[in-house]
């Protein structure tokens, strides 16, 4: 047979519930919604400000870092133009030791001719 504890435990509690007025249930949702919806709009205007402060910071991010890209790149060229003095240096000195080199050998041509 059926005992008492073989009763579904939500049997009956439709009955228990009251009607729902639907009246109630609207007012109690602009009620609510009208409470919390001045602080959701300020948190949206807050976050769309943030925002835009993080677009601005990221541009001038991107700027300071194609600055020092161009500082990076004058150093380069710097370094460029020493190396270049260095071995431009080098081949004066190869200039002078060839033509002092001209000269021992047109020395030595002329004096083994006589």
């Amino acid at each position: 047979g059926v005992g008492p504890g073989d009763a579904s435990p939500d049997e009956g509690v439709v009955e228990d519930l009251p009607l729902i007025d639907e009246k109630a249930v609207e007012q109690l949702t602009e009620g609510l919604i009208s409470h919390y919806l001045p602080d959701f709009q300020r948190s949206k205007s807050s976050l769309q400000e943030l925002t835009q402060n993080q677009v601005v910071l990221l541009e001038t991010i991107e700027q300071e870092i194609a600055k020092f890209k161009e500082c990076n790149s004058i150093v380069d060229i710097d370094a460029l133009f020493t190396e270049a003095k260095h071995y431009h240096n080098k081949l004066v000195n190869i200039r002078n030791e060839m033509m002092m080199l001209h000269e021992k050998t047109s020395k030595l041509k002329v004096s083994g001719i006589n």
